[in-house]
């Protein structure tokens, strides 16, 4: 995430680190929930941005160019870039850390047109109703994910891509040595960080021969919160009510969460939890919690008007302002952030 870019080099060595996990209950009960780690506090806010935006891939005269056929509600990481949200059709967008990615060479005079990846996941819930369908349009690779050095260190900004919609499907985006990689099965409903997805997957396979309820690896390392919210996302109960059904998928986040206040040098997946969100997909609700306030509070994208004239609205959250219960109705007009690029 290009929120990285106001960070001096010496703490990148601690980059960021999350979990993202999908549950599924009866009756089309679908919740996706993440959590962002991160060594220093991360300004985030809440916006909603309509219908018909008009945007560009923010690198240059050779930007990709489109304009939002959905609207959405996103956590943006200081202003700068949307590493989660989630749109009116109930698709989920997540960025996560991953050191290993590796981008296509990007030319600013080229043939291929580029997009910021700070833009990646908004890029998704502006066109993209379904996972099926987003993928359908990443595989054709009409443009270059474009990172670019944190400014003042030789560090790059490296993550992968997650998406889930109401049906239960998952892909999760990676690009490796400069291809894109695309995973993408409904069974796909854990992720953290390194190592790449594919590693992820056999590491746990390791695992579901040994007992969850007897033992779980417990450190908060990508790979053991990965096997435990592996076994936790099953193991809660399988509901369609709502209240219980939130209140397990959070519960996983937390139980997957680092602790605040703890970093150590040498560990880039263990960070501290800056904030965490719970997506109701079936219902079009989006939870949201920071480490810093006391309450869970929620938005309801039925209760939003996300029509062209609308206008895109902010909620304060950087300041760690106390909200409860559903709070659509206290977003205010602003305009819109620009994404960081090059």
């Amino acid at each position: 995430m290009l929120i990285l870019m106001v960070l001096p080099a010496s703490l990148l060595h601690e980059a960021a680190a999350c979990t993202r996990i999908v549950y599924k209950g009866p009756n089309g009960t679908v919740l996706t929930g993440r959590s962002m780690d991160f060594p220093l506090d991360i300004p985030a806010n809440l916006w909603i941005f309509p219908r018909g935006m008009k945007r560009n891939g923010e690198v240059g005269s050779n930007s990709i160019e489109w304009t939002s056929r959905y609207g959405s509600v996103i956590a943006s990481s200081w202003d700068i870039a949307a590493p989660d949200g989630m749109n009116e059709k109930g698709l989920v967008a997540n960025m996560l850390w991953l050191v290993q990615s590796q981008y296509p060479a990007f030319n600013k005079d080229g043939n291929k047109k580029g997009l910021t990846i700070a833009a990646w996941a908004q890029y998704a819930l502006d066109n993209f109703a379904t996972v099926a369908e987003a993928v359908e349009a990443f595989r054709k690779e009409d443009f270059v994910i474009v990172t670019d050095f944190i400014p003042g260190t030789d560090k790059y900004t490296t993550v992968h891509l997650s998406l889930s919609d109401p049906s239960g499907d998952n892909a999760i985006l990676e690009y490796i040595q400069g291809k894109l990689v695309i995973h993408h099965d409904p069974a796909y409903t854990v992720m953290t960080n390194d190592p790449v997805f594919e590693e992820q997957l056999a590491i746990n396979k390791y695992w579901e021969h040994i007992k969850g309820n007897v033992f779980l690896p417990g450190t908060n390392q990508a790979s053991d919160r990965f096997v435990r919210a592996s076994y936790y996302i099953h193991a809660i109960p399988q509901t369609d009510n709502t209240r219980i059904a939130v209140a397990s998928v959070m519960s996983v986040i937390r139980n997957v969460s680092v602790p605040y206040g703890i970093s150590i040098e040498g560990f880039p997946n263990l960070s501290t939890t800056q904030w965490r969100v719970v997506a109701d997909q079936k219902n079009l609700v989006y939870y949201f919690e920071t480490a810093l306030t006391p309450n869970t509070f929620w938005v309801s994208l039925k209760d939003i008007d996300f029509s062209e004239k609308s206008g895109s609205r902010v909620l304060k959250t950087d300041k760690q302002q106390t909200y409860a219960g559903e709070v659509s109705g206290q977003f205010v007009k602003a305009a819109p952030f620009k994404f960081q690029g090059i």
